[in-house]
């Protein structure tokens, strides 16, 4: 059993970087060099497991240096398990966090519901690991501890023990009481201050098989990537099991059931979609919990990660305020949105004259994102699927999409000719052209002679103009206004 420190803390970069790299001379010659800046497929599975307020999120966020699991010192907080990739002793690695076994609950209560779902995905992921990381925490060995050991035995030759909270060797002998139940390899540590930390990822990463490691083959910038977003229990995380056909996210009729985001990834149509599976966002006057405000943070968060949005409504709730706050959100980050009526086979009507008078009334409570494509699906059923990823497919291609300057600028002098700016004294500009600045979000910059003259109807108009004469149709369209007293032509001359 190891005891000794190596002296990494979050200001102790050396310690840092060499836990990162984990170029250590003894293993670097005997194993292949990996690139951290590549993302591989085919690499080992480390699942960490233990009971509840071990620390096993702190631990898994130290391993990928950045708080990608919430950490609160309320037990229970992680419940589905989360998985990235990470770099542990310079080797690719998945990484899986796992909420925690508990023993004790309540009968018939929902919490003791969850908890059961929490266990059953936390066991499922110990039968997929290549490794399994148990922590457990110093001080006294809990019934908890004994019968979630007593449930590894059938892993036994994956298990690392390691024993957490032992920061500067405190509590050292009461760690050594574990060693009773036999463990192949058993260390202290302390995943806060990093205490051994490099010794366990040594550890960890001592054997495994790397023969089948690659570079994944598809490009990420390839990938479309989607954020399922709404309000509690609307059926985000049934939505993304059925679209990545596993059970990764907690499916249960509790509202608040997801609290990290889960991510997960499927293949349509050749193209490769990364999932990411929100908390449901509910008002600030009903969020009351630490941990639930950092979940509705991350799944805000969340906008800025995607291409683009599965704003999930409740069919037979309807509409809230929360909603139009969310796409409002998602709009001024330049994302798609679909405004997916989930549910919808429960309705009594199912009709296409009942599905256009939902459509009509969300389109009036979103009357500035009047292009967004509304469709019904059931997420428990499948119905809709399909055309909900043929939508979602358009929608990428066309946030990816970049338009010629000397067309965008033929198109403008058009649209300037059919609705000209206002002539009068105090509120008179011109428009000297336009170009594209970026794709996905797509934005566009406009040169006028008074920008803050530029009424925001006429930016509307023009933005209304782009997305219905420039193939833009069902995307949110950025238009920014800057100074300017040359025409476009005259600035293609100075550049001759």
């Amino acid at each position: 059993m190891s005891t000794a420190s190596d002296g990494i803390s979050p200001d102790n970069t050396a310690g840092i970087a060499e836990d990162t790299a984990g170029l250590r001379a003894e293993n670097s010659a005997a194993r292949p060099v990996f690139d951290p800046e590549k993302t591989y497929e085919h690499i080992p599975l480390i699942v960490i497991a233990g009971r509840p307020n071990t620390g096993k999120s702190t631990l898994f966020n130290r391993f990928l240096h950045r708080r990608r699991a919430i950490t609160d010192p309320t037990p229970g907080v992680t419940r589905d398990p989360v998985c990235e990739q990470a770099f542990i002793n310079g080797v690719p690695v998945r990484l899986m966090d796992t909420g925690g076994f508990k023993l004790e609950r309540k009968p018939g209560t929902a919490e003791a519901v969850m908890d059961e779902l929490v266990v059953e995905k936390t066991l499922n992921a110990l039968k997929q690991a290549d490794r399994i990381l148990l922590l457990l925490e110093a001080g006294n060995i809990t019934g908890e501890d004994e019968e979630f050991i007593a449930l590894l035995r059938p892993y036994w030759d994956k298990i690392i023990a390691a024993v957490n909270k032992t920061e500067g060797g405190r509590l050292a002998e009461t760690a050594w009481e574990f060693s009773r139940f036999g463990f192949g390899e058993l260390l202290c540590i302390s995943a806060e201050h990093g205490d051994n930390i490099s010794a366990l990822a040594e550890a960890l990463t001592r054997g495994l098989d790397l023969s089948r490691a690659a570079v994944c083959s598809g490009e990420k910038d390839d990938a479309v990537r989607i954020a399922i977003i709404g309000k509690p229990n609307t059926g985000k995380s049934t939505l993304s099991n059925r679209l990545t056909h596993t059970e990764a996210s907690i499916v249960s009729d509790y509202a608040g059931t997801t609290r990290d985001v889960v991510q997960g990834s499927f293949t349509y149509r050749g193209r490769t979609c990364v999932l990411l599976d929100t908390a449901g966002v509910r008002r600030k006057a009903k969020v009351h919990e630490n941990v639930e405000y950092y979940s509705v943070t991350r799944a805000i968060k969340t906008l800025d990660r995607c291409d683009m949005v599965f704003l999930l409504i409740d069919a037979q709730e309807g509409l809230a305020e929360q909603d139009k706050k969310l796409a409002d959100l998602a709009s001024r980050r330049g994302r798609g949105v679909i405004f997916v009526l989930n549910k919808w086979d429960a309705q009594e009507d199912q009709s296409k004259k009942a599905f256009r008078t939902v459509e009509r009334s969300i389109k009036i409570m979103f009357a500035h994102m009047e292009f967004a494509p509304v469709l019904a699906i059931s997420a428990r059923d499948g119905t809709g699927i399909k055309q909900l990823l043929d939508t979602a497919l358009r929608l990428h291609a066309q946030l990816t999409q970049k338009t010629d300057t000397g067309v965008l600028n033929t198109a403008l002098a058009d649209w300037l000719a059919a609705y000209p700016p206002p002539s009068g004294r105090g509120n008179a500009f011109k428009i000297r052209y336009m170009v594209q600045t970026s794709i996905n979000p797509v934005s566009f910059l406009l040169f006028a002679t008074r920008p803050e003259a530029v009424p925001e109807s006429y930016l509307s108009y023009l933005r209304n103009r782009i997305r219905r004469d420039l193939g833009y149709d069902n995307i949110p369209v950025l238009l920014d206004v800057r100074a300017s007293r040359k025409r476009w032509e005259e600035r293609e001359r100075g550049h001759e």
